[in-house]
């Protein structure tokens, strides 16, 4: 075992990996040997290589590069008529029942910002009903399949892949499982794993974090396209007939699983990739805009956009650079096929300078408190400039994104109450569109309220099932003219 661990980190530059190896257990060295033989030497000694690399100091697009999305390929919920929003709601609708649409959750990284030992998904942000994220877009597939039968007639399927890590199958799978898969057809749901690099500190040394154990962490959400390749996904859709994937991030509570009004803007744009964005909050928003530089698409961090940049106005005094990406997007299996197959080697690697545990020349566990090494990783986004016919439906914030990242102690933003409290608004709104009256503890009804800042409350507390309802649709047969009290719990 030592001569196959030796020969492997000689060719890729790095034999301390095997300092501690005489105090290894036999159990701890074939580990340490197995994790080594799937990396391949030369890009192992690559990947460490570049993780240290110089770059230029600031790598923000020239601002003459970077423009602004051409009115051409930005459709809408807002800048739309009611008509033409249901006719690609109904062209969604038709794919979905043609079986031609899948849905893949981005779901490897860990609960580690929200101070939990678990995947995000498996989280219960504090809903009246318990539901964790899992549980809510479980039920949000089979609605929407439920709604396309409906509307056009027979059994439908609507896979669901799942896009996890070395840290989150088993969880997951388990978590599934224990949960029955929520009711859905366990052959629907597929999950494979994103592969893991190992971490690397500053002076291009690859990280420990046990005597016979390397520092690993997922490639990024960019490492679907080389999943999608190790795992056979692509070949799993072709046999199940799928054209159009929905692809998106496990912790924004608000998303819409294959929301048939985006999927319909883009066949009917005959897209091959889109992406929905939401308008930002304020300029210095810390998202990413998705815009064009030097003629191509891409999404460019608010860490590499200048002051002048990011407050820049048009005419009208809206931001010229407005369109927020919370990782929503649209993708053809054909695109799909061509990022594996030819773009997938020129995504680029984003340097992530994190505090990574370790331990010292000594041996002993070490947590350090500031940052200390580099986890390099891909960008599901990135390959927006390979697109042929890119397109971007903006949505509103308040119906579809609100992110959960941190946990309640930092105090400040996207956060478990502020997810819930964007959830309940939602169900709010949507029980007094359909006519819904609330009392309070006398019984006198409460007077209706807008959202008027985030930090608010909802005046009443409803939950409404996503089995009931997908987007506040059909609530008026079991709440108008009706009276409430809160809080209320509408399930199926």
């Amino acid at each position: 075992m030592f001569e196959v661990a030796q020969r492997l980190l000689a060719e890729a530059g790095q034999p301390e990996v095997l300092r501690f190896w005489p105090q290894l257990s036999d159990a701890e060295r074939r580990a340490l040997v197995v994790s080594l033989e799937q990396q391949e030497p030369a890009e192992l000694r690559a990947h460490c290589e570049a993780a240290v690399r110089p770059r230029p100091a600031g790598q923000a697009p020239l601002p003459g590069l970077m423009e602004p999305l051409p009115e051409d390929v930005v459709g809408g919920v807002c800048r739309t008529d009611a008509e033409t929003l249901r006719r690609w709601r109904d062209r969604g609708f038709q794919e979905i029942a043609k079986g031609h649409v899948a849905v893949l959750l981005l779901a490897g990284g860990q609960g580690t910002r929200l101070d939990v030992p678990y995947p995000k998904g498996m989280y219960d942000v504090g809903l009246p009903s318990g539901k964790t994220l899992y549980q809510v877009q479980a039920e949000r597939i089979r609605k929407v399949k439920q709604l396309a039968e409906k509307r056009l007639g027979g059994k439908c399927t609507l896979p669901w892949y799942i896009m996890t890590s070395e840290f989150t199958l088993e969880p997951t799978r388990n978590f599934f499982a224990q949960h029955q898969y929520f009711s859905l057809p366990q052959s629907d749901v597929v999950m494979f794993e994103q592969r893991m690099l190992p971490a690397v500190g500053f002076d291009g040394k690859i990280i420990l974090e046990g005597k016979g154990r390397i520092a690993m962490a997922p490639d990024g959400n960019g490492g679907l396209y080389r999943a999608l390749t190790d795992y056979k996904i692509l070949k799993d859709m072709d046999q199940r007939g799928v054209r159009f994937v929905h692809v998106y991030c496990v912790d924004n509570i608000l998303v819409k699983m294959a929301d048939p009004t985006f999927i319909g803007f883009c066949v009917e744009r005959d897209a091959d990739c889109g992406a929905k964005v939401v308008g930002k909050a304020y300029p210095t928003e810390p998202v990413g805009v998705v815009c064009r530089v030097n003629g191509t698409y891409q999404v460019v961090e608010y860490s590499e956009v200048s002051q002048e940049t990011v407050e820049r106005r048009n005419a009208d005094s809206q931001l010229t650079f407005n369109a927020g990406n919370i990782c929503n997007h649209f993708f053809t299996v054909e695109f799909l096929k061509s990022v594996t197959e030819e773009y997938e080697p020129k995504l680029k690697l984003h340097v992530a300078r994190k505090k990574i545990p370790y331990v010292d020349e000594e041996g002993n566990y070490v947590k350090p408190e500031k940052p200390n090494g580099i986890k390099m990783e891909k960008f599901v986004f990135d390959v927006f400039q390979f697109s042929k016919n890119f397109a971007v439906f903006e949505v509103l914030r308040e119906d579809e994104f609100s992110p959960l990242k941190n946990a309640e102690s930092t105090g400040g933003k996207d956060m478990p109450s502020t997810a819930r409290r964007a959830l309940l608004w939602q169900h709010y709104r949507w029980a007094v569109q359909a006519g819904a009256h609330f009392l309070d503890d006398k019984n006198n009804r409460v007077p209706v309220l807008s959202q008027l800042q985030e930090t608010e409350d909802p005046p009443v507390v409803c939950e409404i099932s996503p089995l009931i309802s997908y987007e506040g649709e059909g609530l008026e047969e079991r709440m108008k003219d009706r009276e409430f009290q809160s809080p209320l719990l509408l399930m199926d």
